[in-house]
C-alpha cells in the first residue's frame, strides 16, 4: 500500500518500513489507517480494561450489595458491547486493509485463532450476562477476560 510519499509499503515490514528493502527512518501513516487503528485501539480498552477494571471493583461492588454489583455490570455491558462491535467492524476493515495473498502461512494461523478467540469472548461474554449462578458467573467472566486479553496478544502478534 502507498505510504505517505506514494511509495509502495510493505506490511509484513511493519509500520513505515519501505517495501524495497532499504531500511529508511519510520514514516508516518495514512490518516485514515491512523483512524481505523485508533478506533479499534480504543475499542479494546474498554472492552479488556473495562473488564479488568470491573473485575478489580468487585470486592468493593459486593461489599455495597448486590443491588450494586448488578447495577454497574448493567451500566459496563451498555458500553462492552457497542465497543464489542466497533472492535469486529474495525477488525474486519484492517484486514481488508491487508494484502492477504502476500500473508505467511504463520500470520494467517494466527489471524484466524485471535478470530476464534473473538468469538470466544464474546459468546462467553454473553453468557456471562445471562448467568444465574455463581459458578456461571464465575466462569463465564473468566473465560471471557482470558479470551480478551489472548485476542489483545494475538492482535499484538498480528502487527509484525
Amino acid at each position: 500500500m502507498p505510504d505517505a510519499t506514494g511509495e509502495a509499503t510493505d506490511w509484513r515490514d511493519g509500520p513505515g518500513r519501505r517495501q524495497t528493502g532499504a531500511m529508511s527512518g519510520p514514516q508516518l501513516t495514512s490518516a485514515l489507517d491512523a483512524t481505523r487503528l485508533t478506533l479499534h485501539v480504543l475499542a479494546a480498552t474498554v472492552w479488556v480494561g473495562g473488564q479488568l477494571t470491573v473485575a478489580g471493583l468487585l470486592p468493593t461492588l459486593r461489599g455495597l450489595g448486590a443491588a450494586a454489583t448488578r447495577s454497574v455490570a448493567a451500566a459496563f455491558g451498555r458500553l462492552q458491547w457497542p465497543a464489542y462491535v466497533v472492535l469486529l467492524a474495525t477488525g474486519i476493515w484492517n484486514v481488508t486493509a491487508v494484502h492477504l495473498g502476500q500473508a505467511s502461512g504463520a500470520w494467517l494461523t494466527v489471524l484466524y485463532v485471535k478470530v476464534g478467540v473473538v468469538l470466544v469472548a464474546g459468546v462467553s461474554a454473553y453468557l456471562h450476562q445471562r448467568a444465574t449462578s455463581t459458578l456461571g458467573l464465575a466462569v463465564g467472566g473468566a473465560v471471557t477476560a482470558l479470551a480478551s486479553v489472548a485476542a489483545l496478544a494475538l492482535g499484538v502478534l498480528l502487527t509484525g
